[in-house]
């Protein structure tokens, strides 16, 4: 499954990347940008075969760039026999045909970089596919095989070790052990998978793993990659000896406490070896963690200035629309984050998530004041694809149609994945509203034509002229952006949150935000309005669900 022969050619020159000084921001990128999640299959599909792949976001990275975010980050889009969606990954130095070959990747990085964007990328070190070359090996060998070493095999419990070596649950349900069979076909050693049984971990204490995964890294960094969203970041080192946890409904316990395979404190010298990689390259290339952890001080720790660079902010995403519980987590966001000088992160929606627009209650007004207040908020935002057309999650997609691997699983997560997965729609016509010439692999909402890109460009009350506004008010002012912290202001009523930032130059922005589901006076206008997510009439009322931004 290897396409190492289509990458540009021995010498060449890799594609040249924004320069960050020159368009007048300070070093370091990545405090205050603006991050566009692309989830491949489902964002454009180029070739009319219902699945997106690289061709189709090569050709709407205009749109990205008008949009007017700073990076874009994919989805896996490598070889895999998609199990689950990619995230089980056979060869991670060849793309999956579905989604085109590394001419078609070097493409889009090298387009991406003419338009000012830059490309990060999505790394799967937790886990391979069960179709990777090393676990085929590992299975055909049979015990006492040094590729076994690579993963988790251990002999299981109990008589003829039918039982499977400790207690560890996978987060898509059922045991976290699946036995194999030896190559006469008995009974054989057990292999640990923490996802699905066709995504063997990696046994991270093992020094080919290391440096498989240095060498890969260097491969798309020389691609002109800039950066690499890290999958599972807090899940490559497990406690040794492989403790049982001693309970069942170990899901429930997911970023509530240090567990024996997640959080581990050995991934950090992980992190500090890739580091220094990073800081090899130029252009500042970043390492961005995905890491559910019990609080973000613990998150923190990935971020020291010899780690990685930011991290997602599970705990902001998880917080419901209430001004107390919102103010609490972002005083304790940026708190966390100030002594490591790293930036805190903030999102709303993502592709194992309900969009935000759902899964807040209260429609397309309450996820617009939640959109200007994240994109408020000192530090980088993350934004994905849809969200910025107010797309809301697809609840009623037919069990048929379903791909999300933990949906046909017992007591794992709820399967439900799919509805933020369903392509977006481009145009008000056409079989899959313009995502393609082939319809799409998931279903779409009929109504989704009156959300299409083509139907809100140009009308200045949509969704996504207000996002394209944000954005670029975001990029203009002085006051928003990178930073550290926020100036809460006391005078105002219960459920309104409202801030103040102040720039250099002496210029101040305030963000109030209604969370209530009444108007609300406010005690004074703090200034001339800058944008507002819904409709406001200048006065000293702010209406229910809505966000207006002030400057001064």
């Amino acid at each position: 499954m290897t396409q190492h022969s289509s990458a540009p050619a021995p010498g060449t020159a890799p594609a040249a990347r924004p320069d960050a000084t020159a368009a007048g921001k300070p070093a370091g990128w990545w405090r205050d940008a603006v991050i566009y999640q692309v989830y491949p299959r489902s964002f454009a599909d180029g070739n009319g075969d219902g699945m997106g792949d690289l061709a189709g976001v090569r050709a709407r990275l205009p749109y990205l760039a008008e949009l007017g975010v700073d990076a874009v980050w994919l989805s896996p889009f490598y070889a895999s026999p998609q199990a689950d969606a990619g995230y089980d990954v056979a060869d991670y130095r060849a793309i999956d045909p579905m989604f085109g070959d590394l001419h078609d990747a070097d493409a889009l990085i090298r387009d991406a970089h003419r338009l000012g964007l830059r490309i990060i990328v999505d790394l799967v070190p937790n886990h391979s596919s069960d179709r990777h070359e090393w676990f085929r090996r590992a299975l055909r060998e049979g015990p006492g095989s040094p590729l076994r070493d690579r993963y988790h095999f251990r002999p299981g419990r109990g008589p003829d070790g039918a039982e499977p070596p400790n207690d560890w649950e996978s987060i898509f349900g059922g045991p976290a052990w699946t036995r194999t069979k030896n190559p006469d076909g008995s009974p054989g050693e057990w292999y640990l998978h923490l996802f699905a049984p066709e995504q063997p971990d990696f046994n991270w204490e093992n020094e080919a793993v290391r440096d498989e995964f240095r060498s890969v890294l260097r491969f798309w960094l020389d691609m002109g990659v800039d950066g690499f969203r890290i999958d599972v970041a807090h899940g490559m080192v497990k406690a040794a000896g492989l403790p049982d946890m001693g309970r069942t409904g170990q899901l429930k316990l997911l970023g509530s406490q240090v567990l024996p395979f997640f959080d581990q404190d050995g991934v950090h010298e992980i992190y500090r070896s890739w580091r220094r990689i990073l800081d090899e390259y130029p252009g500042e290339r970043i390492g961005v963690a995905e890491a559910w952890t019990p609080s973000p001080d613990r998150t923190a720790l990935y971020l020291r200035p010899d780690e990685l660079h930011q991290a997602f902010n599970f705990h902001y995403l998880n917080t419901g629309w209430n001004a107390e519980a919102l103010r609490a987590v972002i005083d304790e966001s940026l708190d966390s984050m100030r002594p490591v000088g790293a930036p805190a992160t903030w999102v709303l929606s993502n592709h194992d998530v309900v969009r935000h627009r759902t899964r807040l209650g209260g429609g397309l007004r309450r996820a617009r004041a939640a959109s200007l207040l994240m994109l408020a908020l000192p530090g980088s935002a993350y934004v994905y694809q849809g969200e910025e057309l107010g797309l809301p999650e697809v609840t009623d997609l037919p069990d048929e149609v379903r791909q999300d691997p933990s949906f046909f699983r017992d007591n794992g997560q709820d399967g439900l994945r799919d509805g933020c997965r369903v392509p977006i729609p481009w145009t008000r016509t056409g079989t899959s509203y313009g995502f393609g010439s082939g319809g799409s692999w998931l279903p779409q909402p009929p109504e989704w034509s009156g959300l299409s890109v083509e139907e809100q460009t140009g009308d200045p009350g949509s969704t996504l002229e207000l996002y394209r506004r944000a954005l670029a008010v975001r990029r203009g002012h002085p006051a928003l952006g990178a930073g550290d912290g926020v100036e809460w202001l006391a005078e105002y009523p219960a459920g309104v949150l409202a801030f103040r930032r102040r720039a250099a130059d002496g210029s101040t922005f305030v963000c109030t935000v209604n969370t209530t589901g009444q108007p609300v006076e406010l005690p004074a206008v703090p200034g001339r309005v800058l944008l507002a997510s819904g409709e406001y009439d200048g006065s000293g009322t702010l209406p229910a669900d809505t966000t207006v931004w002030w400057t001064a």
